[in-house]
């Protein structure tokens, strides 16, 4: 008997894990989410998700760094992780509609002081939910909702580490421009530090003169120390940004120049309008709404009745008796008569949910338009700097000439020619920021609008 009992268990088992093995996915949720922690990148060109196209080893470029930051970022890597679960969790939901079936057995040996006999019982029962006043529904309303709500987060996510990649990109390059000019300045204290010494030497300069000029250029050398060390700072903030570590060495083609346009300047209104059809936070936003409103129903429907088939077989077998065979088939109703007010406050707390996630979804509504208004005034600042800061450069440049001239000639002071190296130090620092400023203010303007994808990116390096 125990053999016979082994065996229709072992095979009923084996014959279950077979079916569920060739249903590993049978509500498709695979399908209800991105194929990658990258997939909703806007990408002309892609191999493959996360399929990398810059195999020569040559310098990456921006489009590059933005990739693999998006494929190797964690914070894009757990937003699709949850996604996923989510996803499965709509499964979960979707089993409802299906029926549930269980198998029991038990094998016993039983002893009296009259007998002895062994028993075997093999059962099956069935349930399935017939009618449930819309709970099912919800539940699976709800589930769906949030996976939509999860779904744009992955999406804020990605725009999230696509923006902080490009800043990260541009912060590089602004940090080494600034190497480059605190060394210009550097050279240009040393030539005045050497004017000095020589008038010095030759009786016609003060020591003043000489010590003056000397502290400008030791101020000069330690502000070209702490450029470079802000160089290597960014270096490994962007490492860092692509999922590597901070120490790994990176070759980085710098951008292409170019001259800033207007064609930004449109109707800020619309800006705002287009970001409040496109900004995934909103649209996440908006979801959480409909899966809150989707709870209300399912904790109503949990206090009304429901209604299921069931079913059973039975197989008993014993050694003092004959064989027993026996089914059941049934409907059964179950009917809530009385939860403590259960339901009820649970009702409530969901509604008041939906007043909750309704204020939150306004209130987020009320910043897009704050962040693009700010991005787009960014924008327009960080044009008219750009321009303005170049003509600075270029008066400075001739002021400090000038001046240097005047003091090698012996009728300027040291302390014009100090002035203007400093103004001219300042003009060059503020160009780079200027410059720099205004490849971030474009990107940030298109992350606050949603529209921050490789099409923007890819325009800007042309």
């Amino acid at each position: 008997m125990r053999t016979k009992l082994a065996t229709l268990a072992t095979a009923l088992t084996l014959s279950v894990s077979t079916a569920l093995a060739d249903l590993a996915d049978p509500f498709a949720t695979g399908n209800l989410t991105a194929k990658s922690q990258a997939a909703s990148i806007n990408k002309p060109v892609m191999l493959s998700p996360c399929g990398f196209s810059n195999t020569d080893k040559a310098p990456l470029s921006l489009p590059d760094v933005v990739e693999r930051a998006l494929c190797n970022n964690p914070q894009t890597r757990e937003a699709w992780a949850n996604a996923r679960a989510q996803a499965a969790q709509v499964g979960v939901s979707g089993s409802a509609y299906l029926p549930s079936i269980n198998a029991t057995g038990s094998l016993t040996h039983n002893e009296t002081s009259s007998t002895t006999y062994n028993q075997q019982n093999v059962g099956l029962s069935l349930g399935y939910l017939l009618y449930d006043f819309g709970g099912r529904d919800a539940t699976l309303e709800n589930a769906k909702q949030v996976l939509a709500a999860i779904n744009a987060t992955q999406d804020t996510a990605i725009q999230s580490v696509f923006l902080s990649a490009v800043l990260a990109y541009y912060q590089l390059f602004a940090t080494q421009a600034a190497v480059v000019s605190t060394k210009e300045a550097e050279k240009s204290s040393l030539e005045s530090f050497n004017a000095a010494a020589a008038r010095y030497d030759v009786g016609t300069g003060t020591p003043a003169d000489k010590l003056q000029a000397q502290t400008a250029y030791s101020q000069a050398v330690l502000n070209r120390i702490r450029a470079e060390g802000d160089a290597k700072n960014a270096q490994g903030s962007l490492a860092n940004v692509m999922g590597l570590d901070a120490n790994q060495a990176l070759e980085i083609a710098p951008p292409l120049a170019r001259t800033p346009d207007e064609q930004f300047e449109e109707d800020v209104a619309r800006l705002i309008e287009e970001a409040r059809k496109n900004r995934p936070d909103l649209a996440a936003a908006e979801a959480q709404i409909k899966a809150a409103q989707a709870n209300v129903e399912a904790v109503k429907a949990s206090g009304m009745p429901s209604v299921s088939l069931t079913t059973n077989l039975n197989h008993n077998d014993t050694t003092i008796s004959s064989t027993a065979n026996g089914s059941s088939l049934g409907v059964s109703v179950s009917i809530p008569l009385f939860t403590g007010f259960n339901t009820t406050y649970r009702t409530q707390a969901a509604q008041a949910q939906v007043e909750t996630r309704t204020a939150q979804r306004d209130r987020l509504s009320q910043q897009v338009a704050l962040d693009v208004w700010k991005a787009y005034q960014g924008l327009i600042t960080q044009t008219q700097s750009l321009k303005t800061s170049a003509d600075l450069v270029a008066s400075a440049s001739q002021s400090e000439r000038v001046a240097l001239g005047r003091y090698k000639a012996g009728v300027g002071n040291i302390l014009d020619v100090l002035t203007a190296q400093s103004a001219l130090a300042s003009a060059r620092q503020q160009n780079i920021q200027a410059l720099y400023g205004w490849y971030t203010a474009r990107s940030t303007l298109a992350q606050a609008v949603g529209q921050l994808d490789f099409t923007t990116i890819d325009s800007s390096q042309r």
